[in-house]
C-alpha cells in the first residue's frame, strides 16, 4: 500500500463519517414536521422489515403535521406498530386510510436538550474522524519503517493526512452548528 493509498482510503472514511452523522441528524426532531423523522423506520411487511419511505407516501401538508399514505392499506396497522415502537415518541392518528402524526411543539427545555445532543453526536462524529487520522498515521510509520518512503514523504503524508482531519472536523462543526440553530429556532 502506496502512501497515496493510505490518503484515498482516509480520505473516504472520513467521507462516511460525516455522512453517517449527517444521517443521524436527520432523524433528530426540531419543532417542524418533516419526511426524515419517520422514512427511516422499519416496518414488518409481510414478515421483511421494510423502511416507512419504501412502502408509503410521506408527506408535510402542514409545518406540524405529517401524514403518511401507505401503497397497500394493508399494511396501515404495521406502519402504526412500528411507529409507536420507534424512538419518534409521536402517537400515530390512524384513520383507516392514512396516518397523521401531529409534531408538538419543542419546550425550551426540549430544545437545549436537543441541541447538547446534537452537540455530543458531533463530538461522536469527530471521535471517529481522529481515529481514522491516527489508523492512517499508522500505515504511514509502517512505510517509512519499512524505507518505502523518506521521512521528508512521511512527514508530507501525515500533514496531509492532518488537512483532511481539519477539513472533515469543519464539516461537522458546520452541521453542528446549523442542526442547533435550527432547533433553538421558534
Amino acid at each position: 500500500m502506496s502512501a497515496d493509498d493510505i490518503y484515498l482510503e482516509a480520505a473516504d472514511r472520513m467521507e462516511k463519517a460525516v455522512h453517517a452523522f449527517e444521517h443521524q441528524l436527520r432523524t433528530i426532531r426540531t419543532g417542524r414536521a418533516s419526511p426524515s423523522l419517520v422514512d427511516h423506520i422499519r416496518v414488518d411487511y409481510y414478515g421483511a422489515m421494510t423502511p416507512l419511505g419504501q412502502i408509503a407516501n410521506i408527506a408535510t401538508p402542514e409545518p406540524q403535521l405529517i401524514v403518511i399514505r401507505p401503497f397497500d392499506p394493508t399494511a396501515l396497522k404495521a406502519i402504526e406498530k412500528a411507529i409507536l415502537g420507534s424512538e419518534v415518541g409521536i402517537t400515530p392518528n390512524n384513520d383507516g386510510k392514512l396516518i397523521r402524526l401531529a409534531i408538538p411543539p419543542l419546550s425550551e427545555e426540549r430544545r437545549r436538550q436537543l441541541a447538547n445532543q446534537v452537540k455530543q453526536l458531533g463530538e461522536q462524529a469527530k471521535v471517529a474522524i481522529r481515529n481514522v487520522r491516527r489508523d492512517a498515521n499508522r500505515d504511514i510509520d509502517k512505510l517509512e519503517a519499512d524505507s518505502a518512503v523518506t521521512e521528508d514523504q512521511a512527514h508530507k503524508s501525515k500533514d496531509d493526512i492532518q488537512e483532511l482531519t481539519k477539513d472533515s472536523e469543519t464539516k461537522v462543526d458546520d452541521l453542528i452548528k446549523r442542526k442547533s440553530e435550527e432547533i433553538m429556532k421558534f
